[in-house]
């Protein structure tokens, strides 16, 4: 019975903090953030379908989901450190031990798998509407970049303690990567795209390269995060 009561509270404390952080996600701006994603997304898929010399490949409906989900992941990512801080909710978090461990890493869990659900409906969508993929397989490449991308924005929104400033930082960060993705080895691109294979690429070496860049990107993921769980330590610069 002990035991029993013991499991219905901590199922208990894991569903505020579930529902918390969703509130947190789905407050303000993003759902312009969301509304913005489906419309680019919706507005392609159908400018497509009804262009009959459109031929949709896996690769183009890759670059559209990767997009998509960097809308998505981009508002909980940069904002959520600013959200805390305005609704004074940051005080109270600090005085939790650990701080960094019980609150912001089940934040990132939540953002995670909140941002994978999204990307398998609209990848469920667009394999109906377009083209027949591998869908969790796809989902599972896109979530790489856009994980790497939402970790390092929660990194810099620690480092510059405001929103538009870190969402500055960030939108210059992809467009020089997209500026040079073309110069870099395939294996150090950002934007590379495991469903389309250069012409005068080997198949098999294209997936080595991809697999690299899936390493590289996951070991500056954990990066991103212990540097920004690190900075949320300096109370003094929050409170």
């Amino acid at each position: 019975m002990k035991y029993k009561l013991q499991f219905k509270n901590i199922i208990n404390i894991i569903t505020k903090i579930f529902r918390y952080n969703l509130k947190i996600m789905f407050a303000n701006w993003f759902i312009i953030f969301l509304l913005i994603a489906i419309a680019i997304f919706l507005i392609w898929t159908i400018l497509t379908v009804v262009n009959s010399e459109s031929n949709p490949t896996e690769g183009s409906v890759y670059t559209l989901l990767f997009f998509t989900g960097v809308l998505l992941i981009a508002y909980p990512t940069i904002f959520g450190i600013q959200n805390d801080v305005d609704t004074r909710m940051i005080e109270i978090l600090f005085g939790i031990p650990n701080y960094r461990y019980k609150v912001w890493l089940i934040r990132i869990a939540i953002i995670y798998f909140v941002v994978f659900g999204m990307l398998l409906i609209l990848g469920f969508f667009s394999s109906i509407s377009m083209v027949t993929f591998p869908l969790f397989y796809m989902v599972f490449q896109l979530m790489f970049p856009i994980f790497f991308l939402g970790c390092l924005a929660f990194m810099f929104s620690t480092i510059i303690r405001d929103a538009i400033g870190t969402a500055v930082v960030m939108i210059i960060i992809i467009v020089f990567f997209l500026l040079i993705n073309e110069v870099l080895p395939p294996q150090f691109r950002l934007f590379i795209n495991p469903f389309t294979v250069p012409s005068d690429v080997n198949e098999a070496i294209w997936a080595e390269a991809t697999l690299n860049n899936r390493i590289y990107l996951f070991v500056g993921t954990i990066i991103a995060i212990l540097f920004g769980l690190l900075n949320l330590q300096k109370r003094e610069k929050f409170v």
